[in-house]
């Protein structure tokens, strides 16, 4: 069987890993890359830089990977459906909820494989707790919290923290948890001159009553990406940026010193670092949609999901604009 026919539009900060994930990729030959802000990077190698979506389609590839700006998202991908050619589109999916919605129905009445590029489902760390999750080795849960801090990405002009960032924190989850979000209340500041957001911190709750918390921004000197899932057992804490996950369970020794007892409601038991396989995320996302492209069962982020996450952060724009507590549909 020959190999599936790749494409790559947007060489930036993001493409070039992109470049150079699917220049190893078993099975798949990556046959033409576009940016019309040209090669910054280097990593086009030996193939042309083309200027536009149009000429990487007439390249004549099977899918094709979107990393532009998330204002060209649409434009791109609809020009990709009515070609007839698979995409995998960075996350977000789109700027809004109505060309989200486009973006899906588009692939999907097509019978393509549409796809969205929320990279923390991959993280080794994640998926090993939402293994954990279903398996009910926390019990019942209780709340999540992520904390997703860091200095200003330069790569970032179109859109604020909110849809770049808090996307990856509402994917992962309402998908750790198999919930979707049901309410959120946010506050949001602007502390570096941009225009849009750069800080948000929001309380959301899912479907089945869990109280979830997100901390988000770009004004923190230190990087941090963690996840805290607290439950019946006890609690489990992702950090997905060493791919490391721990289990802090609820102890079963009584605390007999009585102020401390007290103080700390439930006791302290044993903690757990599991040794877990630790792929590169990145690369486990393009082998899953290369599966997915050839027809097998595979675990992509649709398009439809994907959307249902730009529901959600416009949400948490629309609570931090209004002051109130927005249901979500």
């Amino acid at each position: 069987m020959a190999n599936l026919r790749a494409g790559l539009i947007g060489l930036g900060m993001m493409g070039r890993h992109h470049a150079r994930v699917l220049r190893s990729l078993d099975g798949v030959d990556l046959v033409a890359v576009a940016d019309p802000g040209g090669d910054p990077h280097g990593v086009s190698g030996d193939l042309p830089v083309l200027s536009s979506i149009e000429d990487v389609i007439a390249a004549g590839v099977d899918y094709c990977m979107v990393a532009v700006p998330t204002a060209f998202h649409e434009q791109v991908g609809l020009a990709l459906a009515e070609a007839g050619v698979h995409a995998l589109v960075e996350k977000p999916l789109a700027a809004d909820t109505a060309a989200a919605t486009r973006l899906a129905e588009a692939f999907e009445s097509r019978g393509l494989v549409g796809a969205v590029g929320h990279i923390e489902r991959y993280n080794p760390a994640l998926q090993n707790l939402r293994s954990r999750l279903e398996a009910g080795e926390l019990g019942d849960i209780y709340q999540v919290v992520t904390r997703r801090q860091g200095p200003f990405p330069a790569r970032i002009a179109d859109v604020g923290v909110v849809k770049d960032l808090a996307t990856h924190d509402i994917d992962l989850t309402a998908w750790v948890t198999q919930q979707p979000f049901t309410s959120v209340a946010a506050r949001t500041a602007l502390k570096s001159g941009r225009e849009h957001e750069d800080l948000v911190a929001v309380v959301g709750q899912l479907a089945d009553g869990t109280v979830t918390s997100h901390l988000v921004n770009w004004l923190s000197p230190m990087k941090e990406r963690v996840t805290i899932v607290t439950g019946e057992k006890g609690a489990f804490v992702a950090d997905t940026l060493t791919a490391d996950l721990t289990f802090h369970a609820n102890g079963t020794i009584p605390t007999t010193w009585g102020s401390l007892a007290e103080f700390r409601g439930v006791s302290e038991g044993d903690v757990v670092r599991y040794a877990i396989a630790k792929p590169e995320p990145l690369r486990t996302e393009h082998e899953t949609f290369r599966d997915a492209v050839l027809g097998h069962d595979a675990d992509v982020v649709t398009m439809r999901q994907g959307l249902r996450t730009v529901a959600v952060a416009e949400a948490v724009l629309d609570s931090a604009a209004t002051g109130r507590t927005v249901e979500i549909d």
